[in-house]
């Protein structure tokens, strides 16, 4: 069993919100995220989408657009992003997403030895756009990234590994310390898949090291619109 990655698919089925007016790496980027997950990914395989999954409003109209993904490999396990208004209640989520697919929120799902458990998160201390009023959400979002760590601490056993999924960046762009960066290395967690970040102008190292702990950013759009590839 292997585990890859993706974030921010920014799936419109409605046809409203075309990605590509943000540049070339968004012409038919589904097409080739879709290819590669064909290339790469087997049944017995896991993939982690990092949020800013769907623009719908509504639940039923984020299944439409979730729905393209029904056909593809893999148990798909998800979580929220800061344009996943659909997602308010998570058992209404659960209780439709299609077979195969996990949704998470505050706490973890295991396949096999690997335990993928992550919240949203939230801009930290530190970052451009962080606003005083920001502090209580990043606050109360480590609180529940504490929930979702404490979830996954409870089933793990010897040999199994914990990954964490996470929308926000967990680090500012000079990548210090953060409540969310404590919190993963304090729980022995090895690995963090993130997103959320666009752009030519942002900082977009794929994979970096800090403290131990290894960092995946796959926002499609940094990633060349392929899976990245986590765990073997």
């Amino acid at each position: 069993m292997r585990i890859f990655a993706v974030s921010d698919l920014h799936m419109c089925s409605k046809g409203s919100k075309p990605m590509d007016i943000f540049g070339s790496k968004w012409e038919n980027y589904l097409e080739k995220i879709f290819e590669d997950w064909h290339k790469k990914v087997s049944d017995d395989d896991v993939v982690l989408i990092g949020g800013d999954i769907s623009w719908a409003m509504e639940l039923p109209e984020a299944l439409e657009d979730i729905s393209v993904l029904i056909p593809l490999k893999g148990k798909k396990t998800l979580i929220r992003g800061n344009h996943d208004y659909w997602w308010k209640s998570i058992s209404k989520i659960r209780n439709s997403l299609p077979e195969g697919f996990y949704a998470l929120q505050n706490d973890c799902v295991k396949f096999g030895n690997k335990i993928i458990c992550g919240t949203r998160g939230w801009c930290v201390e530190g970052s451009p756009d962080f606003k005083e009023q920001d502090r209580k959400i990043y606050y109360r979002e480590a609180e529940r990234l504490k929930l979702a760590v404490s979830a996954a601490q409870k089933v793990k056993e010897d040999g199994d590994e914990m990954i964490c999924l996470i929308h926000y960046p967990p680090f500012n762009v000079r990548r210090e310390d953060s409540l969310f960066t404590k919190i993963f290395e304090e729980a022995d967690v090895k690995k963090v898949v993130y997103g959320h970040l666009h752009g030519k102008d942002c900082r977009t190292d794929l994979k970096i090291v800090k403290n131990g702990v290894e960092y995946y950013l796959t926002s499609c759009d940094q990633a060349d619109n392929k899976l990245t590839l986590i765990s073997e």
